[in-house]
């Protein structure tokens, strides 16, 4: 086979391959590919659920006042709970801080309800039976209501 260029001299078969790319080591860029060799670049690095790593999370301080509120305020700690989860889930990330709080705010919140039954309620329902007692005799000596003496002379209102 001839060379275009230069007719008169033959050229091996050999001489048309391009040369191998030089090895390169560690921390050394690898050089340009020759002219007429395509260059592949490395695949891009799969798309992460959620926020790129650095980024604010939106919610994340949001769900953390709510946490803190949720142990004192719990009615206020749970609408800003629910709010701070709503807002992280829009962003595609996950709010532990909110749910926690969320979950705090209703147990506390069923936990109160309840002594709020136990209690009180009793509670209330005993002094309004003291009152009618002392009542019936003037607000003078002791009386008995429910097997416990009560002196109505520190009852009167």
């Amino acid at each position: 086979m001839t060379d275009p260029q230069n007719p008169a001299e033959p050229t091996s078969p050999a001489a048309n391959v391009p040369p191998a790319p030089p090895a390169y080591s560690p921390g050394q860029e690898p050089a340009a590919p020759a002219y007429g060799q395509q260059s592949y670049q490395a695949a891009p690095p799969p798309a992460q659920y959620g926020a790129p790593a650095g980024a604010p999370v939106p919610g994340k301080t949001l769900g953390i006042v709510a946490f803190i509120l949720s142990f004192f305020v719990q009615l206020i700690a749970l609408i800003l709970g629910i709010i701070a989860l709503v807002q992280s889930r829009k962003a595609g990330v996950k709010n532990g801080w909110a749910l926690a709080a969320i979950i705090i705010s209703v147990v506390l919140m069923v936990i109160g309800v309840i002594l709020f039954l136990a209690v009180v309620i009793p509670l209330l329902t005993f002094s309004s039976e003291v009152v009618q007692a002392c009542q019936a005799v003037d607000f003078t000596g002791t009386v008995e209501v429910n097997g416990i003496p009560v002196d109505c002379e520190q009852s009167r209102p």
